[in-house]
């Protein structure tokens, strides 16, 4: 049965993605580039992830064609494997802030009463401090191990999730095919997952792409400072910090993990651009 589809399917996507604009296009293509390299990391690096290959800040050359960091691993290799462990996370922890802010903000609006009232005050104290201090605050106390970066980010970025979810779930619960839902006997799980979710879908999908941005830049920015991923483990974030005495030589290395967070960042932010646009049915 999934064969049969297949081939539709393929052209469905073929189809759209050639009708799409040049932005669009260019964050696809980029997009693409991103996943291969996080998935084929370990065929295209040189060198192993935190092997030690020559002395400190070598130049570009032949034999490590980006240099070396401030212990002598190839930067390049760091690059490509970084690409794996922060977007790797990164995605990880978007799809978990997303698992509990969505269904929070859905059991909120659909329920109301005192459901409502108790996640929206837990949220608005989560919400009350900073988001960068918070996680500095929670991962200096509970340590910086993958796990625990994942799930600090994940649960305090849910709040925006969450508050997102209520908001638009709200507008739709008050809509006609919900009150149907309702005359015809349907219970609060049934109009939760089969009405409102699936109409509210398109701006969910779209604030994922977001998400998945201010999470990316949130973790590059929390290793910068050393409590987001830590060392052996690449990460652009800690590689910008590592290399940035270079700078003051001249040297760009430390612009490359820099410029490799900033064209993610530009390339969701394009396609997430063009999905609205085209889940709003407007024509250009």
């Amino acid at each position: 049965m999934t064969n049969l589809h297949t081939p539709g399917i393929i052209r469905s996507g073929a189809s759209k993605f050639v009708s799409a604009p040049m932005s669009a296009k260019f964050g696809i293509v980029i997009i693409t580039l991103y996943a291969l390299t996080a998935l084929l990391a370990p065929h295209l690096a040189r060198y192993g992830e935190a092997e030690i290959v020559g002395t400190q800040f070598e130049p570009w050359s032949a034999a490590f064609w980006l240099g070396t960091d401030n212990l002598g691993r190839d930067m390049f290799t760091r690059l490509i494997f970084g690409a794996r462990n922060t977007i790797g996370i990164a995605l990880i922890t978007t799809i978990l802030a997303f698992s509990i802010g969505a269904s929070a903000g859905l059991a909120a609006a659909t329920f109301g009463g005192w459901t409502d009232q108790i996640l929206s005050r837990l949220v608005d104290v989560l919400m009350s401090i900073p988001q960068l201090i918070f996680a500095l605050l929670l991962l200096s106390i509970f340590g910086t191990s993958i796990p625990t970066l994942v799930i600090v980010i994940a649960v305090l970025d849910s709040t925006r999730v969450f508050r997102l979810t209520r908001a638009i779930a709200i507008n739709a619960e008050v809509s006609d095919y919900v009150e149907v839902a309702r005359l015809r006997g349907e219970g609060p799980i049934w109009i939760m997952t089969r009405e409102i979710l699936p109409n509210i879908a398109p701006t969910l999908i779209a604030e994922f792409g977001l998400r998945f941005c201010f999470v990316f830049l949130l973790i590059s920015g929390l290793s910068f400072l050393g409590l987001g991923i830590q060392p052996p483990t690449a990460d652009w974030g800690s590689m910008v910090r590592d290399t940035a005495t270079l700078i003051v030589y001249g040297d760009i290395t430390p612009l490359l993990p820099a410029g490799a967070i900033a064209l993610l960042a530009v390339s969701v932010n394009l396609i997430v651009d063009w999905f609205l646009h085209s889940a709003s049915g407007l024509k250009e």
